[in-house]
C-alpha cells in the first residue's frame, strides 16, 4: 500500500476531515456542499459524507436511539478515516449532538486530522427554518428522539476547540466566505494545520 504522503503529493493537498455538527437546520450540510464546490474548483479532491448517503447504504439499519447514533458516528468515522489515509478531503455533515460523539470521531480519525467546526444556529431558529420537516414532525410527536427536543444536543464546551460559524447572525455569504479562509490553509499542500 503506498503511504498516505504520497497520495497527498499526487493530489497537491493535505487530507483531513471537516466534521460540521450543530442542529438540524442549522446550515452544517449547506456550508459542507459549497466548501466541497469551492475546494472542487480550486484543483483539491473532497468528498461529503451526510446522512443523505450513509443512512440509505452503509448506515441504512440504524434508528436514533443513543446506541444507534453513537455507531452512525462511528461508521463515519472509519470511512473518512479511510478516505483520510487515501489523501482526501472528507467533509463531514452531522448533527453529532453529544461530546461523547465527537470525542469518538475524533480519537478514530486522529486529533490532527479532525477539524471540528459547530454550525451554531439555536433551536428556534432551526425549528423556523425546517427544510425537511423535521421540527414539524417532533412537535407533533412523530420523531420521538429529536436533537434538541426530547434528545440532548450538547454545544461545543469552553474548552473543545472548534471552528464556530454562527449561521444566524451572519449571512450564507459571509459564513461560507468565513469557512473559506479557514478552510484553505488546511488542505494546502505543505502547509502545517
Amino acid at each position: 500500500m503506498r503511504p498516505r504522503a504520497e497520495k497527498e503529493a499526487q493530489l497537491r493537498q493535505r487530507a483531513c476531515v471537516f466534521w460540521f455538527f450543530g442542529l438540524s437546520g442549522a446550515g452544517k450540510s449547506t456550508l459542507a456542499i459549497q466548501l466541497e464546490r469551492q475546494l472542487a474548483e480550486q484543483g483539491f479532491v473532497a468528498h461529503l459524507l451526510d446522512g443523505d448517503n450513509v443512512r440509505t447504504g452503509l448506515n441504512r439499519g440504524l434508528g436514533f436511539s443513543d446506541a444507534d447514533r453513537t455507531e452512525n458516528i462511528r461508521r463515519v468515522a472509519e470511512v473518512a478515516k479511510l478516505f483520510v489515509d487515501a489523501g482526501l478531503v472528507v467533509l463531514c455533515s452531522f448533527i453529532t449532538p453529544l461530546r461523547a460523539h465527537r470525542q469518538l470521531a475524533q480519537e478514530i480519525i486522529g486529533t490532527a486530522d479532525f477539524v471540528p467546526i459547530f454550525v451554531d444556529a439555536s433551536f428556534e431558529t432551526c425549528a423556523g427554518r425546517d427544510p425537511k420537516g423535521l421540527y414539524a414532525k417532533a412537535k407533533a410527536g412523530q420523531i420521538a428522539s429529536f436533537s434538541g427536543q426530547g434528545s440532548p444536543f450538547e454545544p461545543p464546551a469552553a474548552d473543545e476547540a472548534v471552528f464556530r460559524v454562527a449561521t444566524e447572525q451572519v449571512s450564507p455569504a459571509q459564513a461560507s466566505a468565513a469557512l473559506w479562509s479557514f478552510a484553505l490553509p488546511r488542505v494546502r499542500a505543505g502547509s502545517v494545520a
